[in-house]
């Protein structure tokens, strides 16, 4: 099975908190990985590990054939380009409307004009089912949470990246938006043919987004699998956070 990100031994902790304790985790090519957990629990850690917004204690986090833990900078910046990221809170400069949002990774990392620049723009606003006409002059205090949310998608898949990594992507947004977020993901992943990592706590949409499934609990993945296959889990704790329930003590089969 070809990996395109291989997580090895990863270890972070923040000041006495020991968030990561060891996770071991691949991510298929072309897939969508649907990391799974507890708000608080360190999903979004391990993410930003992958496009080195943190370094770790320990451990390896290999994009392709690079490690980012130990890459140098300028091997880090040109792997950034590979990678899409959609923030929990879509992440837009408040200072710059629409255009210039879904543009700002254009003008930075390519030599395009303003005319191959608008195109593109307008065809990724497609994309993610806005109206480029209506939207491209709006600023983000003027966009609902769900048009924020496809804005960022927009300019996360701007430059055509190989991995879009989603934080909480449906986070906060009613179930109607929620379910058109996801069914956006899907849609880019076979337009694009992109590797997708998606963390999330949102059990009814991650079942309709992801191929593959990882539970992180305790600072590490405890299961992992086929969507059938870790819907069909006999981990207890994989079960409750499944089925929502919090009765009892949380019993975790290693």
């Amino acid at each position: 099975m070809d990996h395109i990100i291989r997580i090895k031994n990863l270890h972070k902790s923040f000041g006495p908190k020991r968030v990561l304790k060891g996770v071991n985790l691949n991510v298929v090519r072309g897939k969508t990985t649907v990391i799974l957990g507890l708000s608080g629990g360190g999903k979004s850690t391990i993410i930003k590990h992958i496009v080195r917004l943190l370094k770790p204690d320990r451990g390896e986090v290999w994009v392709e054939d690079v490690d980012m833990a130990r890459a140098d900078e300028e091997t880090v910046m040109r792997m950034r380009k590979k990678i899409g990221y959609l923030f929990q809170s879509g992440a837009l400069f408040d200072s710059m409307n629409v255009y210039e949002n879904v543009s700002f990774p254009l003008r930075e990392h390519t030599e395009m004009g303003e005319r191959e620049i608008e195109r593109k723009v307008r065809e990724r606003l497609k994309m993610v089912a806005l109206n480029p006409d209506d939207v491209l002059k709006l600023y983000p205090d003027e966009l609902s949470g769900g048009m924020r949310k496809r804005v960022g998608l927009a300019r996360a898949t701007i430059l055509d990246p190989e991995i879009i990594l989603y934080d909480e992507p449906t986070s906060g947004l009613d179930p109607i938006t929620s379910d058109l977020i996801t069914k956006l993901i899907r849609s880019l992943q076979e337009q694009l043919h992109v590797t997708s990592v998606l963390i999330s706590h949102d059990i009814e949409e991650s079942f309709k987004a992801g191929d593959y499934f990882a539970m992180l609990y305790d600072g590490r993945i405890i299961e992992y699998g086929r969507k059938e296959e870790f819907r069909h889990s006999s981990n207890p704790y994989v079960q409750q956070f499944i089925n929502g329930r919090s009765e009892g003590p949380i019993t975790v089969i290693r």
